[in-house]
């Protein structure tokens, strides 16, 4: 049985977990996971193999869940396409979507299907609540697979500009909810707060974000597969990020490994943003520990500009107790922003070396690493992990058909102002299913 509590970043307190996100003393901090000091990778597949490292108290819940949801990991392997192009004796890819001959099987291609795995679990543990979760589209594919795949309900509250974002390779039931909102993601992530707030006929619970450790947690176990591949800690880290969540988990991963299992320091840091809307690279660049109106000037108009925008993030975890910039701060780290046409050529690089597609947030992380050795900030003998956040999204159309959530579940239209409205019908669907078209 797995044993662990949560401790506040600001304040030292120590809290037993009830799907708690927040510190109860009203800390602006993370709450971060504090696990028994006999840590073990046990002999196994799939995430699982990382089971004392997850927020799951009971080992019921994980066999519960793999009779239903498909066992998934990262798959970490020795590059030679990419590290003899760019001169890396040492570079290490962590893959992250759909790519059979690697044995990757993501079907959502993406390594959200990690956080929304381990926040299945820990929903299952902690609440009876139906999970709302906010996304630029694919947060929201992975809970929808996860979730669908589970028969549990969740609300997912995409930009209507991006819900073609969110698909299934499962059947979806009806109690998997798309609210389609006019806006972009800041407000996406506004409108789950509020209906949250404004919740109590419904009996919804905020997914948490940044604030919930299973996502960081789920996401982190890509340092330790990598660790069991090259069987000491990479020098340097490569991701893109928007938020940083999956980031700020590979880092609280790494430092319970190498209290854990080796000698070896923390890697250095290297997240990147994709110009023209890149505002933690902004800061950073600055050395300032908060994001000031310059570093979002024009940011609508610059979303609209960007190769992946689902990194647009107008309030990212920048400047919190235990955020982006602790992050970068503590690991010597380096932020990175790329243009379009930087990301668009390392793609075309990425996918004609290493043979399998990726999307469009995973190249800006492949070009910050071809800055990076440009700059001779990476040397040739230094081992590195380049974390491939999504791809084989064509392998995954050659086995399987996908669906278009809003074609096969409740959509339900709004509009940033009318909460009262949506909650509404969001009542009537999740306490009488029967109405809710499938």
């Amino acid at each position: 049985m797995g044993e662990y509590e949560l401790r506040c970043l600001e304040c030292g307190m120590r809290i037993q977990d009830t799907y708690t996100n927040r510190c109860p003393r009203g800390c602006d901090a993370l709450l971060m996971s504090v696990y028994a000091d006999n840590l073990r990778i046990r002999k196994d597949i799939g995430i699982w193999k990382f089971y004392d490292w997850l927020p799951v108290r009971d080992t019921k819940t994980v066999r519960k869940i793999r009779t239903i949801v498909p066992d998934t990991a990262p798959v970490t392997y020795l590059s030679d396409g990419l590290g003899k192009e760019l001169g890396i004796r040492n570079l290490y890819i962590s893959f992250n979507g759909f790519w059979p001959e690697r044995c990757a099987f993501m079907r959502s291609c993406t390594f959200k299907e990690l956080e929304a795995i381990c926040t299945l679990a820990r929903v299952e543990e902690q609440t009876s609540k139906t999970l709302v979760l906010a996304s630029a589209g694919n947060t929201a594919r992975s809970f929808a697979q996860v979730f669908s795949a589970a028969r549990k309900p969740v609300v997912l509250v995409v930009p209507s500009i991006n819900i073609r974002r969110v698909w299934t390779t499962v059947e979806v039931p009806s109690s998997v909810i798309l609210v389609s909102l006019r806006g972009d993601y800041t407000d996406a992530i506004r409108f789950a707060s509020h209906l949250t707030e404004c919740s109590s006929a419904c009996d919804l619970i905020n997914e948490g974000g940044v604030r919930n450790i299973a996502r960081r947690d789920g996401l982190g176990i890509i340092i330790l597969d990598a660790l069991l591949q090259i069987r000491r800690m990479p020098d340097h880290y490569f991701q893109a990020v928007g938020s940083g969540v999956g980031a700020i988990g590979v880092y609280e991963m790494a430092y319970r490994a190498c209290r854990r299992f080796t000698e070896n320091s923390i890697p250095h840091m290297h997240l990147a943003q994709n110009l023209p809307f890149a505002p933690m690279f902004s800061a950073w660049r600055a050395r300032r520990n908060v994001i000031i109106a310059d570093d979002m000037r024009n940011a609508d108009a610059c979303i609209k500009e960007m190769y992946a925008d689902v990194l647009s993030n107008k309030n990212p975890p920048y400047s919190i107790k235990g955020g982006v910039y602790d992050v970068l701060s503590a690991t010597d780290g380096e932020m990175y922003g790329i243009k379009n046409s930087e990301a668009r050529a390392a793609q075309k690089l990425f996918e004609c070396v290493e043979g399998i597609d990726i999307d469009p947030a995973a190249s800006i992380a492949v070009a910050a690493l071809v800055n990076a050795v440009e700059r001779g900030i990476v040397k040739k003998n230094d081992y590195v992990l380049l974390n491939i956040t999504g791809g084989g999204y064509q392998r995954l159309n050659e086995e399987h058909l996908t669906c278009l959530l809003h074609k096969t579940t409740t959509i339900i239209s709004a509009d940033p102002s009318n909460v009262e409205d949506v909650l509404v019908e969001l009542q009537e669907c999740l306490h009488n299913p029967a109405i809710a078209r499938v």
